[in-house]
């Protein structure tokens, strides 16, 4: 089975995130997609992430509907900084006999060799590199590797940021975000501002 890993902060997730992961797959061929939301993203420490918890609960209410799709707390259970290569460790005991893909966007693309043993990380996974507007191909040039598939995505136009800011505003994030999860993030009133003393 192919398998592909995408994973994120998912703070909060997106129609964005869901349209890029189906293109993906069929793309591909993937069987599955699992979500993986990070505990402590490693290159994102100032961010103002809510608790696990939801974004979890988004996740799999975002997902609902789709046989493809499936969400992993392998990262929130661990704890601590979220490193792709023990996430990608773990998976690989997880599914001794199938091929992992692990999704990155070309803005992570470029800064691969940053990351925590790349190399291994190479060993564990195929990368499947989705196009970003704004980052070039060849900004990553040297980062390629023989079996590295790039993946062209349609230009969606939402970000998690923005959406947590419009929701901050008071402003309507439908149709940016699924229903369930627009609801969830009323419900538990999430991304409001802080009321002032």
């Amino acid at each position: 089975m192919k398998i592909g890993i995408f994973g994120g902060t998912f703070n909060p997730p997106h129609l964005g995130h869901l349209i890029i992961a189906e293109h993906v797959r069929e793309k591909i061929g993937l069987e599955r997609v699992i979500f993986v939301p990070s505990a402590v993203p490693p290159h994102k420490h100032d961010l103002d992430i809510v608790e696990a918890h939801h974004r979890i609960e988004m996740l799999q209410s975002a997902v609902q509907g789709n046989r493809h799709f499936d969400v992993s707390d392998l990262e929130i259970q661990r704890g601590g900084i979220s490193f792709t290569v023990d996430t990608l460790t773990e998976m690989r005991r997880m599914y001794p006999d199938h091929q992992l893909y692990l999704m990155v966007g070309m803005d992570n693309w470029v800064e691969f060799h940053t990351w925590k043993s790349p190399e291994k990380i190479l060993g564990l996974a195929r990368l499947v590199v989705m196009t970003r507007p704004g980052v070039a191909v060849s900004q990553a040039g040297k980062q390629k590797q023989a079996d590295t598939i790039v993946c062209e995505v349609p230009e969606i136009g939402i970000a998690s940021r923005d959406i947590r800011l419009r929701v901050e505003e008071g402003k309507s994030i439908r149709y940016l975000v699924p229903l369930a999860v627009e609801l969830y993030i009323y419900q538990h009133q999430l991304y409001r501002r802080p009321p002032q003393k």
